[in-house]
């Protein structure tokens, strides 16, 4: 029998304002919007992922959302998309990382907290390889999302490929004891199978929006 359940898994919601219609400043508030009301529902995490804003505007919604989960009673995270120095300075509860090569690892996540005195920040990342999940449960990260399970909608071209419930198996056995979020595709109706196979819970950016792409 799976560990987690329908009732039990975790919820990762992902922002993304480009589902909103209006200028950007309207946009920005509909996110803001609905960060409330997944904080309201008890959403697990919440991953500010608005990697083509300025920096400031990073921080104003950040802010906004810290400030909505501290007046909350639920458990909800957020985490910043790529930038710990985001995440240091509004009060996020850690920061979200790629595998991609390059880019920030954990372990530079952790020195900029422990050299910020700051308490350790909880970690997740994306992995599309099984070769990145057990690099990053290596690292120790707190989860990991890894994508595409199913087929992926994209705005802007043809659907990417999703990877199967097979893959998402085998990830999760070598991310244990990581847990692993699945990512890409997937539905309150198909959520179901990914917590059948290991994951401990479903992550999307589409998956929790109240609004329909343009």
């Amino acid at each position: 029998m799976a560990p987690y359940t329908d009732l039990t898994m975790i919820r990762y919601a992902i922002t993304s304002r480009a589902f909103h219609p209006g200028t950007e400043q309207e946009k920005q508030a509909a996110l803001l919007a609905e960060a409330s009301r997944w904080i309201v529902e008890g959403i697990d995490f919440i991953q500010l992922r608005e990697k083509d804003l300025p920096a400031a505007e990073q921080v104003h919604l950040a802010r906004k959302i810290t400030e909505a989960i501290a007046l909350s009673s639920n458990p909800t995270k957020l985490l910043i998309n790529s930038r710990p120095d985001i995440a240091l300075a509004t009060g996020a509860h850690g920061v979200h990382l790629t595998s991609s090569p390059g880019e920030l690892r954990p372990a530079h996540v952790r020195t900029l907290y422990a050299d910020a005195d700051h308490e350790p920040p909880l970690i997740t990342i994306s992995c599309h390889t099984l070769a990145e999940v057990q690099l990053a449960s290596q690292n120790k990260v707190h989860a990991i999302l890894f994508s595409p399970v199913f087929e992926k909608p994209l705005l802007d071209s043809s659907p990417l490929p999703g990877q199967g419930l097979g893959q998402l198996k085998a990830a999760c056995s070598f991310a244990s004891p990581t847990p692993v979020y699945a990512l890409g595709g997937v539905t309150l109706q198909n959520a179901s199978s990914c917590l059948a196979v290991g994951a401990a819970g479903i992550a999307g950016i589409r998956l929790f929006q109240s609004v329909t792409a343009k």
